[in-house]
């Protein structure tokens, strides 16, 4: 696997961070997640394939444990808000300079200066801040945040990653770590880097749902269908529209691509009503009329082209999309079907691999430095 013998620190927390390490594992890093001692107050649904360390590291003796598993990792990933390392005093400049091989990837969402870094936050947030938010929405209406998918693992986790794979292949000629400032505005910013460059392009003329790619058109849109599902029509380029148009039975007389918007709205509307959501895939699927379903997501693994991928995989009630992209040699694997490890389920291996002896392992555990969930064994 790509990631073969890396070694990854994730501090736990909410979703970016856990996402970020995630991609690490799946391309075949080895993630321990630092779990916090005491009732957790998030469920990290991103764990598999990881092993969970419990540590208190608001004492002398649990840092020092944690510095011993810096200096034989080759990344960390922190999603604290800035100086809450520092104050423990493993930050980044003290960790480097033990490990100067370290990366240390620091995911937050406003970043490590300026005036809102101390400043907590959310993906709708960071979202807004980044100018993108402003774009999202039907005309007349509020701006809608896509769940909150964009900042957090677009513009966080996914940029993260991508900052962490940078400075691991620059390493390879340096043979030095650095610092990677993994901001969620940011990040969010550059995923939005088209719609940034495209403003003067005319695509963007109008307010926000009254443009081409925002549903202020019939032929870029969502569809109801017979039986309350939906379709998504995408025919942009006026080849594909005119085979879009043909498969309704209709023609570009009387359904023009780029006049009254609303008014063939209207009668597409109607005509997707007549129909099932099976029976306009039976007419649209092989075309180039850019028409598809919309899936949920059980639907989407049942899918015949997403089953052909290989695109997910399901454990149990659990759907898991497998990692992407693809590599010709070196794949990454889903850890989809590994168990999600409870907050300290590894702390005795770990420390066992640290060579701490067993009544030292037994003063951390007894002390509260460190903490071993109780395995219960099933009968």
């Amino acid at each position: 696997m790509a990631l073969k013998g890396i070694k990854v620190l994730e501090l736990a927390g909410l979703a970016p961070g856990p996402f970020c390490g995630m991609i690490l594992a799946d391309f075949g890093a080895s993630v321990i997640r630092v779990d916090k001692i005491g009732p957790q107050t998030f469920e990290d649904c991103l764990g598999h394939g990881k092993r969970s360390i419990a540590l208190n590291l608001k004492s002398e003796k649990g840092i020092n444990v944690f510095k011993k598993l810096s200096n034989q990792s080759d990344v960390i990933i922190d999603t604290y808000r800035r100086g809450v390392m520092e104050k423990l005093k493993i930050g980044p400049k003290e960790l480097m300079a033990t490990n100067k091989r370290l990366i240390y990837a620091r995911l937050t969402g406003y970043g490590q200066n300026g005036s809102y870094a101390d400043m907590a936050g959310h993906d709708i947030n960071y979202l807004g801040l980044s100018g993108l938010l402003s774009l999202f929405g039907r005309y007349n209406e509020k701006p809608i945040p896509p769940a909150n998918l964009a900042a957090d693992f677009g513009g966080g986790g996914l940029m993260c990653a991508f900052g962490i794979i940078l400075a691991l292949y620059e390493r390879t000629k340096s043979n030095a770590g650095q610092v990677v400032d993994a901001s969620m505005v940011e990040g969010s910013a550059y995923l939005g880097s088209w719609l940034f460059r495209s403003q003067k392009t005319g695509i963007w003329e109008n307010p926000r749902g009254k443009n081409i790619l925002d549903t202020g058109s019939h032929f870029y849109d969502t569809y109801e269908t017979k039986d309350k599902r939906y379709m998504c029509v995408g025919a942009l380029e006026p080849q594909f529209y005119e085979i879009f148009l043909e498969k309704l039975g209709l023609s570009s007389d009387e359904v023009t691509q780029y006049n009254n918007f609303e008014e063939n709205r209207r009668r597409i509307t109607e005509i997707f009503k007549t129909k099932t959501q099976a029976e306009w895939c039976a007419i649209f699927d092989g075309t180039d009329a850019c028409v598809t379903p919309v899936l949920s997501l059980k639907d989407a693994t049942l899918h015949a082209h997403n089953k052909q991928r290989q695109t997910f995989t399901t454990v149990r009630d659990d759907i898991i999309p497998n990692p992407s992209p693809r590599l010709s040699r070196t794949p990454g694997i889903s850890h989809g079907t590994h168990k999600n490890p409870q907050a300290g389920e590894d702390t005795i291996q770990i420390l066992t691999e640290l060579k701490f002896q067993s009544d030292e392992i037994d003063d951390l555990l007894s002390n509260g430095i460190a903490y071993q969930v109780q395995r219960t064994s099933k009968l």
